[in-house]
């Protein structure tokens, strides 16, 4: 049970004696050499753009093991930047093995070092969220016309690529196919449409065979030595919703296996959603490392908790 792990291994922020290169909401970068990146990912939680003052334990090794497992099943699919998530095979320092090893295991892999699209690649096979507010609104999704009528979490007849730019502050913008192409081309815009929906679909098919649904998702793509490659967090309960099959009815938002339980939380509190944000209770904070730790035994069948 979530109540019998150990909150003193839950990591807010890692601090390597290494170069830090970026640090995200969830992840910490660091350089190893000149063509390799070590991603750390935390135990942090973002809700409404702002990153919560606790963390959630097992949290990152859940999205990372989430990731490495996607990777490996779109392995023959596309090339990725994945090279090993076995510490001791990364070349780290010996101190940094040493001293850090059994924080970074789990939760960390060693990547090529690529250069990041211009572009998120977010991909929808409902009507929900952001797109249901815009088919509200304009009758289309991101430049998609759509039929009237539909229900909200309604599923697309087919999924739907709608890219987004990559904001250094505030919100990503939702943009169309052809804006994508001007900011990366038309070719690669091209490819990485083609990509996200085939991944989409492979994805969500191998889901609906462990109960769940994957509404909608985002993908990171790079370029590495003159070649695409798959890079960052793959169809995670943070880059995706994740909703139960079983209970899926249209006409209402659905519930869902991620920090959803923190978003209705912080509803019932009077927080303008600025910095800082509000500490959690304990229990929302048990109820939420279990939603993460039950979507990676549903996928993967193997219980996590064993690792902490």
């Amino acid at each position: 049970m979530v109540k019998d792990l150990d909150k003193s291994e839950a990591i807010l922020e890692t601090h390597l004696p290494l170069t830090r290169v970026a640090i995200g909401k969830v992840r910490d970068i660091y350089s190893v050499g000149t063509d390799k990146l070590l991603i750390v990912t935390t135990d942090r939680l973002s809700a409404f753009d702002v990153v919560l003052p606790n963390p959630i334990p097992m949290k990152g090794k859940v999205l990372n093991q989430i990731t490495v497992f996607w990777l490996n099943y779109f392995k023959d699919l596309i090339p990725q930047h994945l090279i090993t998530t076995e510490v001791k095979e990364m070349g780290l320092p010996k101190e940094v093995v040493m001293n850090f090893g059994h924080e970074l295991e789990g939760r960390s892999m060693l990547v090529k070092r690529a250069a990041p699209l211009a572009i998120e690649c977010v991909v929808r096979g409902y009507i929900t969220g952001s797109g249901w507010k815009d088919y509200l609104r304009t009758g289309a999704v991101c430049g998609h016309k759509l039929p009237a009528g539909l229900e909200q979490c309604q599923k697309f007849p087919e999924p739907l690529f709608t890219p987004s730019t990559k904001a250094q502050t505030g919100h990503d913008m939702n943009i169309d196919l052809g804006e994508a192409m001007r900011i990366v081309g038309r070719e690669v815009a091209q490819q990485v449409r083609d990509l996200s929906i085939l991944l989409y679909k492979k994805g969500q098919e191998y889901a609906a065979s462990k109960g769940i649904i994957i509404a909608d998702t985002k993908f990171e793509f790079g370029i590495c030595g003159g070649k695409l490659m798959l890079i960052d967090e793959i169809l995670t309960p943070d880059s995706s919703r994740f909703w139960p099959a079983d209970r899926y009815e249209t006409g209402h938002d659905q519930p869902s296996f991620d920090k959803q339980i923190v978003r209705n939380y912080l509803e019932t509190l009077a927080w303008d959603k600025r910095p800082p944000g509000p500490e959690l209770p304990a229990e929302i904070i048990a109820r939420t490392s279990g939603a993460y730790c039950d979507i990676y035994k549903r996928l993967t069948g193997k219980d996590i908790r064993g690792q902490a």
